[in-house]
Protein backbone atom coordinates (compact mmCIF):
# COMPACT_ATOMS: atom_id res chain seq x y z
CA UNK A 1 0.00 0.00 0.00
CA UNK A 2 1.54 3.37 -0.74
CA UNK A 3 0.05 7.12 0.74
CA UNK A 4 1.96 9.68 -0.96
CA UNK A 5 5.74 8.45 -1.51
CA UNK A 6 6.01 5.99 1.44
CA UNK A 7 5.30 2.57 1.28
CA UNK A 8 3.28 0.14 3.78
CA UNK A 9 5.50 -3.18 3.98
CA UNK A 10 3.41 -6.55 4.94
CA UNK A 11 6.29 -7.73 7.85
CA UNK A 12 4.80 -10.88 9.52
CA UNK A 13 4.94 -11.33 13.25
CA UNK A 14 7.29 -13.66 14.38
CA UNK A 15 6.60 -13.27 18.54
CA UNK A 16 4.51 -11.78 21.17
CA UNK A 17 6.32 -10.82 24.20
CA UNK A 18 3.83 -10.58 27.20
CA UNK A 19 5.81 -7.68 28.92
CA UNK A 20 3.08 -6.34 31.38
CA UNK A 21 -0.45 -6.34 32.38
CA UNK A 22 -1.03 -4.42 29.36
CA UNK A 23 2.28 -4.21 27.11
CA UNK A 24 3.59 -6.77 24.69
CA UNK A 25 6.43 -6.40 22.63
CA UNK A 26 5.98 -7.32 18.93
CA UNK A 27 9.25 -9.32 16.92
CA UNK A 28 8.90 -8.80 13.44
CA UNK A 29 9.95 -10.96 10.54
CA UNK A 30 12.25 -8.32 7.93
CA UNK A 31 12.85 -10.20 4.71
CA UNK A 32 15.69 -10.31 2.95
CA UNK A 33 14.96 -8.03 0.25
CA UNK A 34 13.77 -5.33 3.06
CA UNK A 35 16.86 -5.09 5.25
CA UNK A 36 18.14 -2.04 3.94
CA UNK A 37 14.47 -0.69 3.65
CA UNK A 38 13.90 -1.36 7.84
CA UNK A 39 18.16 -0.46 8.31
CA UNK A 40 17.24 1.88 11.83
CA UNK A 41 18.90 3.84 14.52
CA UNK A 42 18.36 3.19 18.14
CA UNK A 43 15.78 5.31 19.56
CA UNK A 44 13.73 5.19 16.44
CA UNK A 45 10.05 4.10 15.11
CA UNK A 46 7.74 2.62 13.00
CA UNK A 47 4.56 3.39 11.62
CA UNK A 48 2.43 0.92 11.58
CA UNK A 49 -1.30 1.02 9.31
CA UNK A 50 -4.83 -1.25 9.82
CA UNK A 51 -7.87 -1.29 9.52
CA UNK A 52 -9.93 -1.79 12.91
CA UNK A 53 -13.51 -1.72 12.93
CA UNK A 54 -14.06 -0.69 9.11
CA UNK A 55 -11.75 2.56 10.41
CA UNK A 56 -8.04 2.96 8.68
CA UNK A 57 -5.99 3.55 11.86
CA UNK A 58 -1.84 4.89 12.03
CA UNK A 59 0.10 4.99 14.99
CA UNK A 60 3.59 5.28 15.47
CA UNK A 61 5.68 2.68 18.05
CA UNK A 62 9.24 2.59 18.90
CA UNK A 63 11.52 0.00 18.80
CA UNK A 64 12.55 -1.55 21.69
CA UNK A 65 15.41 -3.91 19.81
CA UNK A 66 19.07 -2.45 19.38
CA UNK A 67 20.26 -2.60 15.69
CA UNK A 68 23.86 -3.28 17.03
CA UNK A 69 23.67 -5.92 19.41
CA UNK A 70 22.03 -8.76 17.14
CA UNK A 71 18.64 -8.79 18.14
CA UNK A 72 15.54 -9.44 16.04
CA UNK A 73 13.52 -6.23 14.97
CA UNK A 74 11.04 -5.53 18.27
CA UNK A 75 8.71 -2.79 18.93
CA UNK A 76 6.42 -2.32 22.36
CA UNK A 77 2.79 -1.60 22.80
CA UNK A 78 1.03 -0.09 25.77
CA UNK A 79 -2.45 -0.66 26.29
CA UNK A 80 -4.16 3.14 25.88
CA UNK A 81 -7.88 3.50 27.43
CA UNK A 82 -9.91 3.63 24.31
CA UNK A 83 -6.74 3.24 22.24
CA UNK A 84 -7.53 1.32 18.93
CA UNK A 85 -4.67 0.48 17.39
CA UNK A 86 -3.02 -0.35 20.99
CA UNK A 87 -5.75 -2.43 22.23
CA UNK A 88 -6.26 -3.96 18.87
CA UNK A 89 -2.60 -4.92 19.00
CA UNK A 90 -2.46 -6.56 22.29
CA UNK A 91 -5.90 -8.20 22.06
CA UNK A 92 -5.97 -9.30 18.41
CA UNK A 93 -2.44 -10.06 17.22
CA UNK A 94 -0.91 -13.37 17.55
CA UNK A 95 2.40 -14.98 15.96
CA UNK A 96 1.87 -15.53 11.98
CA UNK A 97 -0.01 -12.60 11.70
CA UNK A 98 1.07 -9.25 9.45
CA UNK A 99 1.56 -5.91 10.30
CA UNK A 100 1.68 -2.92 7.94
CA UNK A 101 4.68 -1.01 8.87
CA UNK A 102 6.56 2.06 7.40
CA UNK A 103 10.24 2.40 7.38
CA UNK A 104 12.09 3.19 10.58
CA UNK A 105 12.25 7.06 11.50
CA UNK A 106 13.03 9.54 13.84
CA UNK A 107 15.33 12.26 15.42
CA UNK A 108 15.51 11.21 19.10
CA UNK A 109 18.78 9.02 18.30
CA UNK A 110 22.58 9.14 19.63
CA UNK A 111 24.64 12.54 18.99
CA UNK A 112 27.55 11.30 18.32
CA UNK A 113 29.94 12.87 21.58
CA UNK A 114 31.23 10.98 24.37
CA UNK A 115 29.34 12.89 27.30
CA UNK A 116 27.26 11.06 29.77
CA UNK A 117 24.19 10.35 29.28
CA UNK A 118 21.22 10.68 31.62
CA UNK A 119 17.47 9.19 30.56
CA UNK A 120 14.31 10.07 31.90
CA UNK A 121 11.34 7.65 31.22
CA UNK A 122 7.33 7.17 32.09
CA UNK A 123 5.88 4.35 31.34
CA UNK A 124 6.12 2.77 27.78
CA UNK A 125 8.37 5.87 27.34
CA UNK A 126 11.18 3.63 27.66
CA UNK A 127 10.75 1.86 25.04
CA UNK A 128 13.53 3.67 22.77
CA UNK A 129 15.15 4.72 25.54
CA UNK A 130 16.47 1.06 26.18
CA UNK A 131 17.65 1.15 22.41
CA UNK A 132 18.98 3.90 23.06
CA UNK A 133 20.97 2.33 26.08
CA UNK A 134 22.00 -1.14 24.88
CA UNK A 135 23.00 0.67 21.72
CA UNK A 136 25.63 3.28 24.38
CA UNK A 137 26.78 0.27 26.53
CA UNK A 138 27.87 -1.91 22.91
CA UNK A 139 29.23 1.16 21.05
CA UNK A 140 30.61 3.47 23.47
CA UNK A 141 32.16 4.25 27.06
CA UNK A 142 29.70 6.55 27.96
CA UNK A 143 28.44 6.63 31.07
CA UNK A 144 24.63 6.63 31.47
CA UNK A 145 22.17 7.57 34.17
CA UNK A 146 18.15 5.95 33.86
CA UNK A 147 15.71 7.24 35.88
CA UNK A 148 12.46 5.43 35.17
CA UNK A 149 8.98 6.22 36.63
CA UNK A 150 5.74 4.40 36.47
CA UNK A 151 2.55 4.13 38.26
CA UNK A 152 3.96 0.48 40.69
CA UNK A 153 6.53 -1.96 40.29
CA UNK A 154 3.86 -4.27 38.23
CA UNK A 155 3.71 -1.91 35.78
CA UNK A 156 7.74 -1.59 35.07
CA UNK A 157 8.63 -2.95 31.55
CA UNK A 158 11.68 -4.58 30.84
CA UNK A 159 12.32 -4.87 34.62
CA UNK A 160 14.44 -8.39 33.93
CA UNK A 161 16.29 -6.63 30.79
CA UNK A 162 17.10 -3.98 32.80
CA UNK A 163 18.12 -5.93 35.53
CA UNK A 164 20.65 -7.40 33.34
CA UNK A 165 22.19 -4.65 31.39
CA UNK A 166 23.18 -3.19 35.06
CA UNK A 167 24.88 -6.17 36.28
CA UNK A 168 26.73 -6.64 32.77
CA UNK A 169 27.72 -3.04 32.34
CA UNK A 170 30.52 -3.20 34.54
CA UNK A 171 29.01 -0.27 36.56
CA UNK A 172 28.23 2.47 33.34
CA UNK A 173 25.00 1.56 33.89
CA UNK A 174 22.11 2.70 37.17
CA UNK A 175 18.89 2.56 37.04
CA UNK A 176 16.73 4.65 39.66
CA UNK A 177 13.05 3.09 39.64
CA UNK A 178 10.33 5.67 40.59
CA UNK A 179 7.16 4.15 41.66
CA UNK A 180 3.99 6.91 41.92
CA UNK A 181 1.91 4.62 44.40
CA UNK A 182 5.02 5.09 47.10
CA UNK A 183 6.49 8.51 46.70
CA UNK A 184 3.98 10.36 44.32
CA UNK A 185 4.52 12.19 40.68
CA UNK A 186 8.01 12.95 39.85
CA UNK A 187 8.17 16.24 40.58
CA UNK A 188 10.51 19.04 39.32
CA UNK A 189 12.89 19.39 42.62
CA UNK A 190 13.46 15.65 42.46
CA UNK A 191 14.83 15.59 38.36
CA UNK A 192 17.07 18.20 39.92
CA UNK A 193 18.32 16.15 42.51
CA UNK A 194 18.49 13.50 40.76
CA UNK A 195 20.76 14.62 37.71
CA UNK A 196 23.15 15.85 40.95
CA UNK A 197 26.29 16.94 39.09
CA UNK A 198 25.39 15.52 35.39
CA UNK A 199 25.27 18.86 34.11
CA UNK A 200 26.98 18.37 30.98
CA UNK A 201 25.31 15.46 29.86
CA UNK A 202 23.24 14.47 26.98
CA UNK A 203 19.27 14.12 28.16
CA UNK A 204 17.11 11.78 26.65
CA UNK A 205 13.17 12.04 27.68
CA UNK A 206 10.21 10.11 26.72
CA UNK A 207 7.07 9.27 28.34
CA UNK A 208 3.72 11.04 28.99
CA UNK A 209 3.17 14.72 28.22
CA UNK A 210 2.61 16.00 32.18
CA UNK A 211 5.83 13.81 32.39
CA UNK A 212 7.96 15.17 29.94
CA UNK A 213 7.01 18.81 30.59
CA UNK A 214 8.20 18.41 34.59
CA UNK A 215 11.22 17.08 33.38
CA UNK A 216 11.92 19.49 30.78
CA UNK A 217 10.89 22.42 33.23
CA UNK A 218 13.47 20.41 35.75
CA UNK A 219 16.22 21.43 33.07
CA UNK A 220 15.51 24.84 32.22
CA UNK A 221 16.40 25.60 35.55
CA UNK A 222 19.77 24.00 35.77
CA UNK A 223 20.62 25.63 32.42
CA UNK A 224 20.42 22.66 30.41
CA UNK A 225 21.50 23.54 26.99
CA UNK A 226 18.86 23.15 23.91
CA UNK A 227 21.40 20.53 22.09
CA UNK A 228 22.15 18.68 25.45
CA UNK A 229 18.33 17.74 25.28
CA UNK A 230 16.27 15.45 23.19
CA UNK A 231 12.76 14.96 23.49
CA UNK A 232 10.57 12.29 21.92
CA UNK A 233 6.64 13.59 21.78
CA UNK A 234 4.28 11.71 20.03
CA UNK A 235 0.81 13.52 19.11
CA UNK A 236 -2.18 11.61 17.98
CA UNK A 237 -4.37 13.00 15.12
CA UNK A 238 -6.68 15.50 15.85
CA UNK A 239 -4.99 16.07 19.29
CA UNK A 240 -5.87 19.55 20.50
CA UNK A 241 -3.27 22.52 20.31
CA UNK A 242 -3.68 25.80 21.22
CA UNK A 243 -3.80 28.32 18.70
CA UNK A 244 -4.31 31.78 19.16
CA UNK A 245 -3.85 33.51 16.02
CA UNK A 246 -5.37 31.32 14.11
CA UNK A 247 -8.71 32.34 13.84
CA UNK A 248 -7.51 35.44 11.76
CA UNK A 249 -6.31 33.05 9.02
CA UNK A 250 -8.65 33.52 5.90
CA UNK A 251 -7.34 31.29 2.76
CA UNK A 252 -4.29 28.66 2.34
CA UNK A 253 -2.51 29.32 -1.08
CA UNK A 254 -1.07 25.58 -2.06
CA UNK A 255 1.12 24.84 -4.70
CA UNK A 256 0.71 20.78 -6.08
CA UNK A 257 1.86 19.49 -8.98
CA UNK A 258 2.23 22.81 -10.67
CA UNK A 259 -0.99 24.14 -9.88
CA UNK A 260 -1.95 27.34 -7.56
CA UNK A 261 -5.07 26.64 -5.76
CA UNK A 262 -6.43 28.72 -3.06
CA UNK A 263 -9.15 27.00 -0.52
CA UNK A 264 -10.95 28.77 2.32
CA UNK A 265 -9.27 28.32 5.78
CA UNK A 266 -11.47 27.30 8.28
CA UNK A 267 -10.74 26.97 12.06
CA UNK A 268 -8.58 24.50 13.47
CA UNK A 269 -7.95 22.58 10.48
CA UNK A 270 -4.56 21.53 9.48
CA UNK A 271 -2.79 22.02 6.37
CA UNK A 272 -2.75 19.01 5.28
CA UNK A 273 -6.70 19.00 6.42
CA UNK A 274 -7.46 22.44 4.37
CA UNK A 275 -5.61 20.70 1.50
CA UNK A 276 -7.70 17.99 1.21
CA UNK A 277 -10.99 19.72 2.08
CA UNK A 278 -10.27 21.70 -1.56
CA UNK A 279 -10.18 18.62 -3.99
CA UNK A 280 -6.35 18.19 -3.35
CA UNK A 281 -4.53 14.94 -3.19
CA UNK A 282 -1.52 16.05 -1.41
CA UNK A 283 1.31 13.52 -0.27
CA UNK A 284 0.77 11.97 3.36
CA UNK A 285 0.83 9.04 5.20
CA UNK A 286 0.92 8.65 8.91
CA UNK A 287 -0.62 11.69 10.07
CA UNK A 288 1.14 11.57 13.32
CA UNK A 289 4.14 14.14 12.46
CA UNK A 290 6.86 11.31 11.70
CA UNK A 291 7.01 10.05 8.67
CA UNK A 292 7.60 13.69 6.59
CA UNK A 293 6.06 11.84 3.37
CA UNK A 294 3.84 15.16 4.08
CA UNK A 295 6.21 17.89 4.22
CA UNK A 296 6.37 21.31 2.43
CA UNK A 297 8.08 24.67 2.16
CA UNK A 298 6.15 27.70 3.96
CA UNK A 299 6.82 29.79 1.16
CA UNK A 300 4.33 32.68 3.00
CA UNK A 301 2.86 33.27 6.80
CA UNK A 302 3.14 31.43 9.68
CA UNK A 303 2.16 28.02 11.18
CA UNK A 304 2.84 25.90 14.50
CA UNK A 305 3.42 21.87 14.13
CA UNK A 306 1.50 20.29 17.09
CA UNK A 307 4.18 17.67 16.34
CA UNK A 308 7.57 17.03 14.55
CA UNK A 309 9.41 13.96 14.86
CA UNK A 310 10.95 14.07 11.14
CA UNK A 311 12.25 17.35 10.35
CA UNK A 312 15.57 18.43 11.50
CA UNK A 313 16.50 22.06 13.26
CA UNK A 314 18.27 23.41 9.63
CA UNK A 315 14.94 22.17 8.26
CA UNK A 316 12.37 23.68 9.98
CA UNK A 317 14.62 27.22 10.02
CA UNK A 318 14.54 26.50 5.58
CA UNK A 319 10.78 26.24 6.38
CA UNK A 320 9.90 23.27 5.84
CA UNK A 321 6.61 21.94 7.68
CA UNK A 322 5.46 18.97 8.42
CA UNK A 323 1.39 19.76 6.49
CA UNK A 324 -0.14 17.14 8.37
CA UNK A 325 0.67 18.91 12.10
CA UNK A 326 0.94 22.50 10.57
CA UNK A 327 -2.17 25.05 11.56
CA UNK A 328 -1.81 28.28 10.50
CA UNK A 329 -1.11 31.24 12.98
CA UNK A 330 -1.36 34.35 10.18
CA UNK A 331 -3.88 35.97 7.92
CA UNK A 332 -2.75 34.37 4.87
CA UNK A 333 -0.88 30.79 4.09
CA UNK A 334 1.32 29.82 0.90
CA UNK A 335 2.44 26.15 0.98
CA UNK A 336 4.61 24.51 -1.51
CA UNK A 337 4.99 20.80 -1.93
CA UNK A 338 6.50 21.08 -4.99
CA UNK A 339 9.58 22.96 -4.06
Amino acid sequence: MVHGHEEYHALVIAQVIEETDDSRSFVLEVPTELTEEFTYRAGQFCTFEATIGGEQVVRSYSMASSPEVGEQFKTTVKRVPEGLMSNWMIDELREGDVLQVLRPAGLFVLRDTEAPIVAFAGGSGITPVISIIKTALATTDRPISLIYANRDQASVIFSAELEHLVETSGGRLSVHHHLDEAKGFLDASACVALIGSQGEADFYVCGPGAFMDTVEEALKTIGIRQDQLFIERFALPGDVVEITESSATETVTIKLERKKTSVDYRMGDTILDTARRGGLRPPYSCEAGNCATCMALLEKGAVTMRANNALTPSEVEEGWVLTCQSVPTSTEIVINYDA
